[in-house]
């Protein structure tokens, strides 16, 4: 008999030993905390032609948003013999060859193919899940796990995140109600599961109730304030709460200690920009930290990998008057869109006019900016992230159009 994970799914190479490192790494990568790679490493070396170990590490590199991480996920790529794959197999490994050339449209369509034969691949549907997340696809976040739903239950290992992934795509397409019951269900099965606490938080941040959300947040503060990205996300969807429920000054207070001095890695750096941004809306002056995180993000500013990842940038440069570095992200853009992937397309329909109108922003040109972000596509929402995080969008249209107004009524200006 073939050897099967804990879901029964087919693995070729694995021992024993290396099964039980496989499914810990699984697990970390479900709850949202540790280190999968950690415990990946220790898989493959107990097993090392175990391919679907160093499948799930492809992926993990792929998640960075960095051009790096796409040639680190075409290393381990090489690395593996497709010959001596079983179909399963196989498809995952046409899936991570499609991503690591940026076509994310045929990734997914692979790994649903996968699905389909095997509707409890849970690497095979958190990924696709996370495809679905970078490409701004609310419906297939929804609908790709509720398709695969039936074939699971509470005794199967990982239902708990099968249910924390359901949850966030109900909150997207909005079905805030089925949202918010489905991710406390996740987390009374499994109470560390950082996904299902930030599907809540999420459908609080959607539905306006920041009290409760700083409440939500800070009850549950001892699950989430682990090290990583991930809590470095809560941690900015807190001070969204605080900017509404407790004000400006408190939400800065929050990443002066816990956002800003930390960011590192590409998701931080977001969140950074992302909240700043939304702080000198309101009319703070935040230059020394902008200028701050501009020099973090200089290392990104030829990047053009990810437009979502390139809308943040440009936050920063502009919020630094850092005009240098902007031009800089505006030249690699303009490259990035004559290349082929869904990252070219969505650089040419969205990311790069967002990014001339968040630069004409920070230079005072409202006007522009204005007709800029008006003048978006409606598939704009494609550019990826959440519908929390793409409201920023929206947020600088209308500031910029009641700055231009007030700019031609000859008011003083200051941001809203």
């Amino acid at each position: 008999m073939p050897t099967v994970d804990a879901r029964d799914c087919p693995v070729t190479g694995a021992s024993p030993g290396a099964l039980e490192h496989f499914e810990r790494a699984l697990a970390a990568f479900q709850l949202g905390r540790g280190d999968p790679f950690a415990h990946l490493r220790d898989a493959i070396a107990e097993a090392p032609g175990f391919a679907m170990a160093r499948i799930f590490e492809a992926y993990l590199h792929l998640g960075g948003r960095v051009p790096e991480g796409a040639y680190k996920a075409a290393h381990v790529l090489g690395d593996i013999t497709p010959g001596g794959l079983n179909s399963r197999e196989r498809g995952h490994f046409a899936a991570l060859a499609a991503a690591v050339a940026g076509e994310y449209e045929a990734a997914s369509v692979l790994l649903a193919s996968v699905l389909r034969e095997h509707p409890r691949d849970v690497l095979a549907l958190q990924v696709a899940h996370s495809f679905d997340y970078v490409r701004g696809d609310a419906d297939a976040l929804r609908n790709r796990v509720e398709t695969v739903l039936p074939a699971w239950s509470a005794e199967i290992p990982g239902y708990h995140a099968v249910l924390s992934m359901l949850a966030f795509g109900l909150e997207e397409c909005g079905e805030y109600g089925r949202a918010e019951e489905i991710a406390l269900h996740a987390l009374e099965l499994e109470p560390r599961n950082v996904r299902a606490h930030h599907a809540v938080a999420h459908v609080l941040e959607m539905q306006g109730r920041p009290q409760e959300g700083v409440r939500w947040m800070k009850s549950r503060a001892s699950h989430w304030t682990e090290e990583g990205p991930m809590a470095a996300h809560h941690w900015w969807h807190l001070t969204l709460f605080q900017l509404e429920a407790e004000g400006a000054q408190r939400a800065l207070e929050t990443y002066d200690r816990r956002i800003g001095p930390g960011a590192g890695v590409i998701s931080e750096l977001i969140d950074a920009s992302a909240l700043l941004w939304r702080l000198q809306l309101r009319g703070m002056e935040l230059a020394g930290r902008w200028r701050a995180l501009a020099e973090r993000w200089a290392p990104h500013a030829g990047d053009a990998y990810c437009a979502f990842s390139d809308l943040h940038a440009m936050m920063a440069f502009s919020g630094a008057q850092r005009w240098d570095l902007a031009q800089v992200l505006l030249a690699a853009q303009s490259r990035r869109i004559l290349q082929r992937g869904s990252n070219s397309d969505m650089t040419r329909l969205v990311g790069l006019p967002a990014c001339r109108a968040l630069q004409a922003f920070g230079r005072g040109d409202y006007s522009t900016a204005e007709n800029l972000l008006s003048r978006l596509p409606p598939l704009a929402h494609r550019v990826g992230g959440s519908q929390a995080q793409r409201d920023v969008l929206e947020l600088t249209c209308t500031a910029a159009r009641d700055l231009a107004t007030r700019r031609a009524s000859g008011k003083t200006l200051r941001a809203a």
